[in-house]
């Protein structure tokens, strides 16, 4: 699944779909690609779209799997479609402190750049991030150092 996920021909609707008719046997990975790639299209009109409830969902059964990118990965997914459901933001912001030595630069700042937009005041998780930030600060490349401070 994760090549037709992936596909360039890929559309937020092929890949929905996908995600309808074979998501209970996804991986994590593919669980959480499908989210990243959906949020790529980065559309408000998946706002209210429940086809994003289940993909949510399943998003939460399988917080355990996820690495700290995946973690990543889905809440800048799910921020980028504006779907926010209050229940995976908080399993994430749960999970990803204790992860936070596996996430790189990057995904750190596109954890907290999605909770910024997704308006989640996950306070925890803000802090974690803002103490590994500052102990990495060279890591960070101008982009990422950017949306982190813009993030708080």
């Amino acid at each position: 699944w994760g090549k037709q996920i992936a596909a360039r021909s890929a559309t937020p609707e092929s890949i929905l779909t996908l995600f309808a008719n074979d998501g209970r046997r996804f991986s994590a990975r593919n669980v959480a690609t499908t989210a990243h790639r959906v949020g790529k299209f980065g559309e408000h009109r998946f706002r209210s779209d429940r086809r994003l409830q289940p993909l949510a969902e399943a998003c939460r059964r399988r917080m355990d799997g996820f690495n700290a990118m995946e973690l990543a990965n889905l809440a800048w997914g799910f921020a980028k479609t504006e779907f926010i459901d209050q229940r995976l933001f908080w399993a994430i912001a749960a999970e990803a402190p204790r992860r936070i030595s596996h996430f790189k630069p990057q995904e750190m700042s596109n954890m907290i750049w999605a909770y910024a937009t997704a308006g989640v005041a996950a306070e925890r998780l803000f802090e974690v991030i803002s103490g590994a930030t500052v102990n990495r600060i060279g890591d960070f490349d101008p982009q990422a150092l950017a949306n982190t401070v813009w993030a708080f």
